[in-house]
């Protein structure tokens, strides 16, 4: 027989590891390694077991305190160690059922559907929609175009032939589930899975559709009116109620989810609801202050520029930036920095009367560090 491993290296751990740490550790093993997902593989059976052993074992204060002290020794005579000390059914593994019922739906087995013909919801569907950077800031309506299922209307959602209906499944008796046993080093398992004859659904149809073929849906393209809310941004979703997939069983349509993608500005730019751009202004304005428009996403205001002003100075034009989503009545703010043109090509007059306006700055034009210069050509 082969030597047993030790416990806290199956599951991954060091030998401090409290309970969320085994918890987790075992999960992850649980998971990649539970027979349901592995049928008729030997070796992830194995490791299953290995893994459900070591963690029954830690998870349990006073099974984990005789085995850092005697190690698998402890559960020679019947324990853990020799495969017939525990039973599934009425053992509380530390939180052992939470672990599969997160997993499967249930200790032991996979996920249940639960009765079989129950109401489900449909599908939710997503799609995307372009929007311009204003059409983002104030919203507009939209329509777009959409691939769905509806029920069919010569079946009404059966699947079945006219003057047919679905039968009983023989294999499971209708219950959608079947149930099998296995024993284990740990006891005996049961495993609760959907039928492989009728997928869950407790039903099967003899004869099919000859319009939707069997599914009981049929497919169609669709305009769908889309009211995009002012203030979205890049990225959100708007949801639309029931446009979706169609509901299994009578349940209602799953939901439409519309992705915004919206493109750039060539003058604006958006942080949450703020706006922010750039405005030109000429050396003259900066200095001289000036009577300016500026461009806004509601359009040109005028702004009264103060003199002196310097490059990369920022104003907020309060309540011109962007609509919040959760209270219409609510706007951000628009930021302005001003960027100062400074000529590339200037002519003889041009030139003449900047150096004149430097002659009488104090001369900055010549002077090797840059400083103004006083009377008889000294810096000041």
């Amino acid at each position: 027989m082969a030597e047993k491993r030790d416990y806290y290296e199956v599951l991954g751990v060091g030998r401090d590891a409290d309970e969320a740490a085994l918890k987790k550790a075992y999960r992850n093993l649980a998971k990649k390694y539970h027979p349901d997902t592995h049928p008729d593989d030997k070796e992830a059976e194995a490791k299953f077991k290995e893994a459900s052993e070591a963690y029954a074992v830690l998870s349990d204060a006073e099974k984990r305190r005789q085995y850092d002290q005697f190690g698998h020794a402890a559960f020679e005579n019947g324990g853990a160690g020799a495969g017939g000390g525990f039973d599934f059914s009425g053992f509380d593994f530390g939180g052992f059922g939470d672990i599969f019922g997160d997993l499967f739906g249930g200790f032991g087995g996979r996920r249940s559907s639960g009765r079989p013909n129950q109401p489900m919801q449909g599908a939710n569907l997503r799609t995307s929609i372009r929007l311009t950077f204003e059409e983002a800031v104030f919203g507009c309506e939209k329509e777009i175009r959409i691939n769905t299922r509806d029920e069919c209307e010569h079946c009404r959602g059966t699947g079945a032939k006219e003057g047919t209906k679905p039968e009983k499944c023989t294999a499971c008796g209708g219950s959608g589930q079947v149930v099998s046993q296995q024993q284990s080093i740990l006891g005996m398992m049961r495993s609760v899975r959907d039928c492989p004859t009728c997928r869950g659904k407790g039903t099967v149809i003899k004869e099919k559709c000859q319009y939707c073929h069997g599914t009981g849906y049929t497919s169609s393209s669709k305009l769908i009116k889309v009211s995009v809310p002012a203030g979205i941004d890049d990225g959100q979703s708007i949801r639309i109620r029931e446009k979706g997939e169609p509901g299994i069983n009578g349940g209602p349509r799953g939901d439409l989810l519309v992705e915004a993608v919206v493109s750039g500005s060539r003058f604006f730019s958006r942080e949450g609801t703020n706006i922010f751009s750039t405005c030109e202004i000429s050396m003259a304005q900066a200095a001289l202050g000036d009577k300016i428009r500026i461009k806004t996403v509601d359009g040109e205001v005028e702004y009264d520029l103060a003199p002196g002003t310097q490059p990369g100075s920022r104003i907020r034009l309060r309540g011109k930036g962007v609509p919040s989503l959760r209270d219409k009545t609510l706007r951000g703010d628009h930021y302005v920095t001003f960027a100062v043109k400074i000529p590339e090509k200037l002519n003889d007059r041009q030139k003449s009367a900047l150096l004149a306006f430097d002659e009488a700055m104090g001369g900055t034009v010549g002077s090797p560090s840059g400083e103004a210069k006083g009377l008889f050509g000294r810096k000041k």
